[in-house]
């Protein structure tokens, strides 16, 4: 698999946020995934489309 071919597109990062909080996320490269601090969520990144719904999304370690 090419790991550039499921990159998410830059500007697209720039303009999403949490859905439940509307905070900021992080994108972890090598997890595949956008977290979200303040809702404790990682929201997956399935073929570099990140999915930004909260029953798909991974809780975080305390």
């Amino acid at each position: 698999m090419n790991p550039m071919a499921t990159e998410v597109d830059p500007k697209l990062l720039e303009i999403l946020v949490c859905p439940l909080t509307k905070g900021p996320l992080e994108y972890d490269r090598a997890k595949q995934e956008l977290v979200s601090k303040k809702a404790g969520l990682a929201y997956p990144v399935r073929d570099g489309i990140p999915i930004m719904l909260a029953d798909e999304a991974r809780k975080l370690d305390a």
